[in-house]
């Protein structure tokens, strides 16, 4: 691959190339559109970890992704000094290629559904065991059905993008091709998965409705074809800037937040930090401070800062695997810290993953998310059927599918009337894009359990 076209500022939806302004690169101009988004915005009131939590210290998804893109920033400023020297970039500048890490990695929990890491999981569950999604199977496709078989919030992410967000333009946000390559971690088709080997087939980044959207990516950016697929690609090389500033963060603040609540020992937290720093200069300078929630923060920012610089080492050491697609792990299991790490996730499987609020709310949030699919789904469905008939479809049905916005339910479309998968889709996009707060207010305004409150 070659960085002048990875690097590409074209934005998708557009046929011609933008003015460029002097003092705001395009790929500063997609960190900016992601902030100012509404679907960036909802991420306040998504769970990184602790589910409707009640601290007002715990991260969410955006705190989270805030932190991730800084890291991200410092990773990809830092590599593009390199990238730019060794390649002779001089229309390109290293702090471009850390605004297009920051920028794909601002963006990278975006498609999440609520109520924690269950929500992808529920989805899948649902459409595999319940009544109600084996009435909308027939007819769809086998890439369809893998679709939502394997559902993916990176693939949500990317509709999220280039559709949902700004509907009227084709391209939706219209962010630039690189952005949107390197936010693409998993670049290839719902039904590639588990049949290829390789880090860039472990799961998908896009759905049949947006495949054509993402080709036009990989062509503007010179991404290879993986061979033995039509509809994969080899992974573009910021996407390995983007998940090590994922995989740090989660790492290294999860399990600050984990000592926040209580649950991990700050003697713990501080070795764990410590085997990542090596100075015990360090560990000097943080047991002079009085209190233990700055002697956690001080810690926390060494350890960050000292995977930062190896990250941005091991690229560089294994840049031409990256260029040529033939790297296969993520570079944080290849930098002198990996042990250190590792350590650090075991634990929190153990202890912070397992906290028993943020379990029960997960499981709660698994029976929420399915109970709004059987009751939307079914609605969807009965309404479009009765259509083509030329019948009613019930009182209730048509009364659920008037909560829905109407760009989650057109029912005038061709495709939403005649196709299920579309109409489930709608469906998921629509649950996908609520807060935890809004999808457990309405899931008990459905139930009956809560009825709305003040004046009418």
């Amino acid at each position: 691959m070659d960085w002048r076209e990875l690097l590409s500022a074209q934005r998708l939806g557009r046929d011609r190339p933008e003015v460029i302004s002097p003092g705001r690169s395009p790929f500063q101009q997609d960190f900016d559109r992601i902030s100012f988004s509404s679907a960036f915005r909802r991420l306040q009131d998504k769970a990184q970890v602790f589910p409707l939590a009640e601290s007002a210290y715990v991260r969410t998804r955006l705190t989270h992704s805030m932190e991730v893109a800084c890291i991200g920033r410092s990773i990809g400023t830092g590599a593009g000094v390199f990238i730019c020297d060794s390649h002779n970039l001089e229309s390109i500048l290293p702090s471009d290629i850390g605004a297009i890490v920051a920028a794909a990695s601002l963006a990278h929990d975006i498609g999440n559904p609520p109520l924690g890491h269950s929500g992808e999981e529920a989805i899948r569950h649902w459409f595999c065991n319940s009544p109600v999604a084996a009435g909308m199977k027939d007819g769809m496709t086998p890439a369809q059905l893998a679709d939502i078989e394997n559902y993916e919030g990176n693939a949500q992410g990317f509709r999220v993008l280039t559709r949902l967000q700004m509907p009227d333009n084709f391209g939706g946000m219209q962010l630039t091709c690189a952005t949107l390559g390197a936010f693409a971690k998993y670049p290839v088709e719902s039904t590639s998965i588990k049949k290829l080997p390789g880090i860039a087939a472990k799961k998908f980044n896009f759905f049949q409705l947006d495949r054509e959207l993402f080709c036009k990516v990989a062509e503007n950016t010179g991404m290879e074809k993986l061979p033995g697929t039509e509809f994969g690609w080899k992974r573009h090389p910021l996407v390995f800037l983007v998940e090590a500033a994922d995989d740090i963060s989660y790492h290294i603040v999860d399990f600050e937040d984990g000592h926040m609540l209580g649950i991990i020992d700050y003697e713990v937290i501080e070795d764990a930090f410590m085997r990542i720093i090596r100075d015990e200069k360090i560990r000097g300078f943080a047991r002079a401070l009085k209190e233990p929630e700055r002697r956690v923060e001080f810690l926390r920012a060494k350890a960050l800062g000292q995977l930062v610089g190896e990250v941005i080492e091991c690229f560089v050491k294994n840049h031409d695997l990256i260029l040529a697609g033939q790297l296969d792990l993520p570079l944080i299991d290849l930098i002198p810290s990996t042990e250190a790490l590792q350590m650090i996730a075991v634990k929190s499987r153990n202890d912070v993953y397992t906290y028993r609020r943020a379990v029960e709310i997960e499981a709660a949030g698994f029976e929420l998310t399915e109970g709004l699919l059987d009751a939307f789904a079914y609605a969807a469905n009965e309404v479009a059927i009765a259509g083509q008939n030329g019948g009613k479809a019930s009182y209730r049905s048509r009364k659920l599918l008037q909560l829905l916005p109407e760009r989650y339910c057109d029912i005038t479309n061709v495709d939403w009337q005649q196709s299920a998968y579309v109409r489930l889709m709608n469906i998921l996009d629509f649950i996908s894009s609520m807060t935890d707060s809004y999808a457990v207010s309405l899931y008990k305004k459905i139930k009956g359990i809560s009825l709305p409150t003040g004046n009418m």
